[in-house]
């Protein structure tokens, strides 16, 4: 069993190299990442009773699963965590490298899925943002991500509804009318819906502890919390 997607990761390896330009293909997600970034952090703080300070997430050891080319491994370890990224193409975390060499940032990151990280430490954080829509295999990759999590770590989960609106929204509007991704980014048929994730990560000692809906907003061009989840969420777990 797998939780790679081969056609996935050739997809995202042709635009490595967008990855850090605010403008270029992933500009949707610079535009995200700031409510991303907040949720995390803030959740973090709260939930381990941190100190709030220039580093407040100082000494966690933090998995960034899918991490891309770094957008959200950097700014966790500017906020002081440990951070290892993963991804399972060998083009993206090139990028990811040579960014953080470049930013004087000390992260691991390999070239990895779950299932083949090999390491022998467990994590206080894992972030699984915007990846569980491209996995091969759902079941598999949350069982082999809750495998690297502590007892009492908290699992970050982001992803798509699969709903009319989320088709409506996410593939329609965002990749064919106004060009926000590339076409083909999503397939709606890999979309969850919440209720089924939750079931799934219940299975693996996830228990859930916070559901939030994010939305965007046309005017002011921002996402901001919110209590619809008809398009985007994210989930907060523990391990049991």
């Amino acid at each position: 069993m797998k939780s790679v997607n081969k056609n996935e990761i050739d997809k995202f390896s042709k635009i490595a190299e967008e990855w850090w330009n605010p403008k270029g293909k992933f500009k949707p997600l610079h535009n995200f990442n700031p409510i991303r970034i907040k949720y995390i952090k803030d959740n973090i703080i709260k939930d381990f009773n941190l100190r709030i300070s220039n580093k407040p997430l100082k000494n966690l050891n933090i998995l960034d699963i899918g991490c891309g080319g770094g957008l959200l491994s950097e700014p966790m370890c500017r906020l002081g965590a440990n951070v290892v990224g993963i991804d399972a193409s060998k083009k993206n975390i090139e990028v990811a490298k040579f960014h953080a060499k470049q930013n004087k940032l000390k992260i691991d990151y390999k070239t990895a899925s779950p299932e083949k990280l090999k390491i022998s430490k467990k994590f206080d954080v894992i972030l699984n943002m915007e990846i569980v829509e491209h996995v091969e295999n759902i079941e598999f990759f949350i069982k082999e991500s809750s495998r690297l999590l502590k007892k009492d770590g908290i699992m970050f989960i982001a992803t798509l509804n699969k709903t009319l609106k989320s088709y409506a929204f996410a593939i329609v509007g965002a990749e064919y009318i106004l060009k926000w991704l590339p076409i083909g980014t999503h397939d709606w048929e890999k979309f969850i819906k919440p209720e089924d994730l939750i079931k799934i990560s219940k299975k693996n000692e996830l228990i859930l502890k916070k559901l939030d809906g994010m939305k965007f907003n046309l005017l002011d061009n921002s996402w901001k919390l919110s209590s619809d989840t008809s398009v985007n969420y994210i989930l907060k777990f523990f391990k049991n």
